[in-house]
């Protein structure tokens, strides 16, 4: 319960900066009352609802979706906010500046007419586009699939894989799940890719097995000829909610477990399978979750046992600071790394071949697409699903193809 308390301290601080510069910029531009103090009922009502969320929060509920509602809207109204005090902050710091430079100054300062109702003014129409894209984020963005696809060569590919195509999905989260035909629209985008094989590469729940339930029917019209193959991810352990016993939180995860064989996916817990075609074969990897800072059970040296150097290899591992710190470099010559997990923090910009930034890249050296160091490669997959923030921003949801190519 501290841990909340000190959350809403925080929140409480940064929440008064920012309502009091919104409060500023509207007096400045609206001399309607109702305005204003309609904005901070609103804003209030807004606050309250997140905070008796909290405190109501229990973990042995697990992430509720009460608790993704509170914070997406909290997220929606303060992120807009930060633009009010960035401008009107700097517009104080600015005549702050020049006050202090007029008393040393014989020449008298003379304040521009109009200057602060413009910055506000600006400042309430930059505000704008955060709020519109994080409503448009909540009802619609979290379903706007995008299909990514790569082609990448290798000089050690076999010949009989060269043109062989994988589909990798992410992090699907069916407890967020809220729209059926949505997801239905997902899994048929994914099945019309007609890929070789199917990869997904962990957090198919947030917490519990039965948030599947609903969903096994769907995710088992996923169709793959050479095969559909899985891994574990962090959330799939069961480890961010309490449990009444120990071995309900063992049962849960054994559950989880057979979710996959539900669908028809391989799961692989430290394990490799060969895929083979026309006498030629690779090997198909994937270790349990290894994250820096998080649960790390991925066992690389007992997934490989059985495989040969030599041999060509697709590695999956959810987490991708696990390649960071423990693949990229191995001298075993992990070809290929699928991964997941950071969801691109589900916000952020991306302009594709120009420009992409979010939050997610000060946590993490690879958290979205394709990287390469070493001659060796990982794709970061952005996520079916979402999770906690009830939305995406910026980052959309990801179907990725990557062709192989013999080099």
């Amino acid at each position: 319960m501290s841990r909340w308390i000190f959350t809403l301290i925080i929140i409480s601080v940064l929440a008064i900066i920012l309502e009091f510069y919104t409060f500023q910029a509207l007096k400045t531009v609206s001399k309607n009352k109702y305005l204003r103090y309609g904005a901070l009922l609103i804003s209030i009502l807004v606050y309250l609802n997140f905070f008796i969320t909290l405190l109501t929060y229990d973990r042995k509920d697990g992430q509720t979706p009460q608790f993704q509602f509170s914070l997406g809207l909290l997220l929606t109204f303060l992120i807009p906010k930060l633009v009010f005090v960035i401008l009107l902050f700097g517009e104080d710091v600015y005549r702050g500046l020049v006050k202090l430079i007029s008393k040393f100054s014989s020449n008298e300062t003379q304040a521009i007419p109009g200057r602060r109702k413009f910055i506000s003014q600006l400042a309430l129409g930059l505000a704008a586009i955060p709020f519109v894209s994080f409503i448009y984020g909540i009802i619609q963005g979290k379903y706007n699939y995008k299909v990514i696809k790569y082609q990448l060569s290798f000089n050690d590919l076999p010949e009989a894989f060269d043109g062989f195509t994988i589909t990798q999905i992410s992090d699907i989260h069916s407890g967020s799940f809220t729209n059926k035909e949505k997801i239905e629209y997902g899994v048929d985008l994914i099945n019309e890719q007609k890929s070789d094989v199917i990869l997904f590469t962990g957090d198919i729940v947030n917490n519990t097995a039965d948030e599947m339930d609903t969903w096994v029917e769907t995710f088992s019209k996923l169709e793959a000829k050479n095969g559909k193959f899985s891994i574990l991810g962090n959330h799939d352990y069961g480890d961010y909610m309490d449990w009444e016993k120990p071995e309900d939180k063992v049962q849960n995860f054994e559950n989880i477990k057979n979710i996959h064989q539900k669908i028809g996916f391989d799961l692989l817990l430290d394990e490799h399978r060969y895929l083979e075609k026309d006498g030629a074969k690779i090997a198909l990897l994937g270790v349990e979750n290894w994250g820096r800072g998080f649960n790390q059970k991925g066992d690389l040296d007992k997934a490989s046992s059985g495989v040969k150097k030599e041999d060509f290899k697709i590695l999956m591992s959810h987490d991708p600071s696990h390649w960071e710190y423990k693949v990229k470099q191995n001298d075993f010559n992990y070809q290929l790394t699928l991964s997941g997990h950071t969801h691109g923090l589900q916000m952020g910009i991306e302009i594709p071949g120009f420009f992409k930034w979010s939050p997610s890249q000060y946590v993490y050296k690879q958290w979205a697409g394709l990287y390469q160091e070493f001659g060796r490669y990982i794709n970061v997959n952005r996520g079916f699903g979402y999770h906690a923030f009830p939305g995406r921003v910026g980052i959309w949801p990801e179907i990725t193809v990557i062709e192989l190519k013999k080099a």
